[in-house]
């Protein structure tokens, strides 16, 4: 009978290390979109010819610990050397910042879009939720800089887990001027809750999944928290989301504008879900994003 027990005991382990070793697998390295199926979905969704018209550079950069990004030059056809630089969504890829192109051309901006780590045409790894991916861009803040010398402003701009990635990126202080942040988490921990809620999962699966994490990838979730970033930020932030978002609540950004030291802006778009403001409304997805930079007038 004491030999059956220590069976049983032994395969409940077996099955609980499993479950602690899948879950963070899940949370962190979920399905990505090929190139193609992401240009397929933005094709679906909104008018995408401008993207033929555009002149564009390919390259590289070399991000945190070595990693190489794939970056695209998406030239203003008005000579300009301004500059924003726009960082997608998780499972996502370079092309899934396209929606967000036109706005910033027509305020005059040049714009880079790239591959987050473990994305697109980059090397596949797991995602911290802003920790390495705020590395990562630091080093393309510093590339951008470089490459174009002539540079006279250059911005940020951010959805969902890229706008985490762009608010952590401002507790390094980084060189730019402005930044946007759309539909981003003030802490994952939250989404994550929330999420299993609506699923019906028991939430304790959290705290599973951060120890898994610790164990399995050597970062916590529970230390993904772009809100901590703030605190002594002074770059100006421009917090838009969905109010129809229920995966990211609106709750996020409110939160962040709130805490961040500098000048904030927070905005909801009505009837928009999570990260559909710029595409159910782009009138006023532009109109506040040229009211933030100043330029009513200047391209009305």
């Amino acid at each position: 009978m004491l030999k059956i027990i220590l069976i049983i005991v032994c395969i409940l382990l077996v099955l609980f290390m499993a479950l602690i070793c899948w879950l963070p697998s899940v949370v962190m390295t979920g399905s990505r979109q090929t190139l193609e199926e992401a240009f397929a979905w933005q094709t679906e969704h909104y008018d995408t010819s401008f993207y033929d018209t555009l002149q564009k550079t390919d390259y590289t950069v070399t991000g945190s610990d070595g990693y190489i990004l794939h970056a695209e030059l998406l030239e203003n056809p008005k000579p300009s050397t301004e500059y924003v630089i726009i960082t997608h969504g998780y499972t996502d890829n370079r092309f899934g910042a396209l929606k967000y192109v036109p706005a910033y051309l027509d305020l005059g901006f040049n714009c880079i879009i790239y591959d987050l780590r473990g994305h697109g045409e980059n090397e596949r790894t797991f995602t911290t939720y802003g920790i390495r991916e705020a590395l990562d861009l630091e080093c393309l803040i510093e590339d951008t800089r470089q490459r174009y010398p002539g540079l006279t402003m250059l911005g940020l701009h951010g959805e969902s887990l890229g706008a985490a990635t762009t608010v952590t990126v401002l507790e390094y202080r980084p060189q730019v001027d402005f930044a946007v942040s759309d539909c981003g988490f003030s802490d994952i921990e939250n989404v994550l809750r929330e999420g299993f809620r609506h699923s019906g999962v028991p939430q304790f699966l959290f705290s599973l999944s951060d120890f898994g994490a610790r164990i399995r990838y050597h970062y916590a979730l529970k230390d993904m928290r772009p809100i901590d970033s703030l605190d002594d930020n002074e770059i100006p932030v421009l917090f838009l989301h969905g109010e129809e978002d229920d995966m990211i609540l609106p709750k996020n950004s409110e939160d962040m504008a709130a805490r961040t030291k500098g000048r904030s802006e927070f905005h909801t778009i009505p009837g928009a879900g999570h990260a559909e403001s710029v595409i159910v409304d782009p009138v006023l997805y532009e109109h506040y994003l040229a009211d933030f930079l100043g330029r009513h007038g200047k391209e009305e």
